[in-house]
């Protein structure tokens, strides 16, 4: 993708996910899991179809050659009695990175969060992933200072 070419984003639909599908196992791969492109397929097209998730995916040319994709989870703040959206998923090809789609998706996310009167979005990614946090912040994410965040593995 050359900086001409304008970065498409749109809501995925059913017959988006096989063209997803391979992206999400990339996804996957890169945070150290075996491809299961199958298993992949399986679980976003579970997530659309039963609204647990929503993603936007960005291209440049054809809507079935995705270059990058955000999936948002619904939650709750009992606290502000609200809806607020988890970014739990943004990845973009290696070759297209540095390009606006990752910015593309997360204004895709941003106004998704807003449209749906959201209190707002939560992330979060490596602490080592400089580049992610750089993209975050630019974006106008905050880093959390006043809360640690917990995980109980029910995994062996």
């Amino acid at each position: 993708m050359t900086s001409q070419q304008h970065i498409h984003i749109e809501r995925a639909l059913l017959q988006d996910i096989p063209n997803l599908a391979p992206l999400f196992d990339r996804y996957r791969q890169f945070y150290g899991q075996n491809s299961d492109l199958g298993g992949a397929d399986a679980f976003l097209r579970n997530n659309l179809q039963s609204n647990q998730s929503v993603i936007y995916f960005a291209f440049a040319d054809e809507r079935g050659r995705p270059h990058g994709f955000t999936q948002l989870y619904p939650m709750l703040s009992s606290v502000s009695m609200k809806k607020l959206w988890v970014l739990n998923d943004l990845y973009v090809e290696a070759e297209f990175r540095g390009q606006g789609a990752g910015r593309a998706l997360l204004e895709a996310a941003r106004k998704h969060a807003a449209e749906t009167g959201a209190k707002g979005l939560e992330l979060a990614t490596a602490a080592d992933n400089k580049k992610a946090q750089r993209l975050y912040e630019a974006a106008g994410y905050k880093r959390d200072v006043d809360f640690y965040h917990y995980f109980l593995s029910l995994e062996e």
